[in-house]
């Protein structure tokens, strides 16, 4: 996928109000801790994650995106009528049907002849969304493109951890570990052809992209409902997180090889990094196995743990904001999600 006439005029986000440390979670987990006998101070050692943000409990997922979405068009000034389409790309959503799309189009007062959908793709969600956006204007179908998305982890987590409470296991443990991390946020990312009057505008051109996918391994990372009586179902999150590391990891390693052939460059041109946040073990095998040294990459799993599909463009925004992403650097957005997928993006900031 190449482009020559898209670019990212904004990346705004909403990250949840209460920070939630790791060992805020383990005390939760005490009794089992006691039995298994794992000390305390596990979850950041083994992920790196001090903290992670949640929404209140009542908080609704379109709600984070829409304060985003509405962040985006102050910063810019977009005119919501040359606004083409509105796509949301949550793992989490308001409801099954209608699109959680259609609330935040409704709100944002977007005009009749917007397109509004919701897309899923585990954590590459706000990726897919940005490409099918991107899509859309390097076609000439319309002049900009809205992808939202809000992201909530408490409700899974508090059920993991209830079920850890319950099944006092290492194997439960460690399948568990993973969801603990779990982070919410929100953002919202603004592409245009470059042709409209935007004040403040950003203006990074997206150059390319490559995907490739390893369906195989499916089953490694999964969150969905299971039954647990009759008519009775709750939700679940389990992760495979070895095997999970290590085919994401051989994945990523081929989709860079295609990214850079199709880019015409070698890893040395590439001036930035932003990842996909997951935790320490998984930035470390990544880098190294892609050869980007670890000052190229803007890390914030340490606060934020890991959000989900909001994770990569809140860093993106983060880097940005604090100076990390130039002008004029080549960037790579790095994005491995289950599936497997993996999507690398590159941008002239």
């Amino acid at each position: 996928m190449k482009y020559s006439r898209v670019f990212i005029n904004s990346l705004a986000y909403e990250l949840a109000p209460h920070a939630v440390s790791s060992s805020e979670l383990e005390s939760r987990l005490a009794p089992l801790y006691q039995k298994l006998r794992i000390p305390m101070g596990q979850l950041a050692a083994l992920t790196g994650i001090q903290e992670r943000r949640w929404w209140p409990s009542d908080h609704r997922l379109s709600d984070g995106a829409i304060e985003a979405a509405k962040k985006t068009i102050a910063e810019t000034g977009v005119n919501i009528n040359d606004v083409g389409a509105v796509v949301y790309t949550g793992v989490c959503r308001d409801q099954h049907e209608p699109a959680t799309a259609c609330r935040i189009a409704a709100e944002l007062g977007v005009n009749n002849s917007t397109a509004i959908y919701d897309i899923s793709n585990a954590c590459l969600g706000v990726l897919s969304g940005m490409l099918d956006i991107a899509n859309r204007i390097e076609l000439g179908q319309i002049k900009a493109g809205l992808v939202v998305s809000c992201e909530s982890a408490r409700h899974i987590v508090d059920i993991t951890i209830d079920n850890m409470l319950e099944n006092q296991t290492i194997q439960n443990f460690s399948q568990s570990l993973a969801t603990l991390t779990g982070g919410s946020g929100a953002v919202a990312v603004l592409l245009t052809d470059g042709s409209l009057p935007l004040k403040n505008s950003r203006q990074h051109k997206l150059l390319g992209a490559s995907h490739l996918s390893a369906p195989e391994h499916h089953d490694l990372c999964k969150w969905g409902l299971q039954e647990v009586g009759l008519k009775l179902h709750r939700e679940f999150m389990r992760t495979n997180a070895v095997p999970l590391l290590k085919e994401g990891v051989a994945l990523a390693h081929d989709t860079w090889k295609h990214f850079l052939s199709q880019r015409d460059w070698v890893t040395e041109q590439v001036d930035k990094v932003i990842c996909h946040q997951v935790g320490s073990a998984n930035q470390k095998q990544v880098l190294a196995a892609l050869n980007i040294p670890a000052h190229k990459e803007f890390p914030t799993f340490q606060k934020l743990g890991n959000m989900g599909t909001v994770s990569l463009p809140v860093t993106a925004a983060m880097a940005h904001d604090q100076g990390f992403l130039k002008k004029g650097d080549n960037v790579s957005f790095l994005g491995i999600g289950s599936g497997l997928n993996c999507m690398m993006l590159g941008l002239e900031w």
